[in-house]
């Protein structure tokens, strides 16, 4: 009896120390695929538009969404996680939230890359201020598009279309949080 008692006593152990990583959000193999599916999308934009090179150079910051999904029946909402870069290193981790009502229906993915032009633009996604219309300022990631866009308020959004299809004339925001990376 005793045996057995030690033994789920050292099972339930090893389980415990197993699961508290991941609970508490530190998993290196997927913050690894993060990092991995970002490189892919920054690369992906610099392949669609070679312009967009410029803004890696000279922006303050930026962050990388890979992949935000995006859904609507009249009522719709997006959300993607992010990596957020400051002078060309990673300090943190960024969460995209989108709401939306009007006239709207279908599904669809889409990168996203938002570039922050000095401290305090970026300062703003940090604090969790930045706030603005659904996609109301975002340009579409093709061939020459970056070399004729320019920053509002601090801020450029370059977003690049994955997949789906989208109907949308409708009213609403994206929201963003911010976690720095330990």
């Amino acid at each position: 009896m005793k045996l057995v008692t030690a033994l789920t006593f050292i099972a339930f152990s090893l389980a415990a120390v197993t699961l508290v990583p991941a609970q508490a959000g530190w998993d290196p193999n997927k913050q690894q695929k993060q990092l991995d599916k970002t490189q892919d999308t920054i690369k992906a934009f610099k392949k669609n538009d070679p312009s967009i090179k410029a803004y890696f150079n000279q922006a303050y910051g930026y962050v990388v969404f890979p992949t935000i999904a995006k859904g609507a029946f009249i009522i719709g909402g997006a959300h993607g996680k992010g990596t957020v870069f400051r002078r060309g290193a990673v300090i943190g981790k960024a969460t995209l939230s989108q709401g939306s009502i009007g006239a709207q229906l279908g599904g669809q993915t889409y990168s996203e890359i938002i570039f922050f032009k000095n401290k305090t633009a970026l300062q703003h996604l940090i604090e969790g201020k930045l706030k603005f219309a659904a996609q109301a300022s975002a340009v579409a990631a093709t061939e020459g598009a970056a070399a004729n866009a320019d920053y509002s308020n601090g801020v450029a959004i370059f977003t690049l279309i994955k997949g789906g299809l989208m109907f949308e004339a409708s009213i609403g925001g994206q929201k963003f949080s911010f976690k720095p990376i330990k």
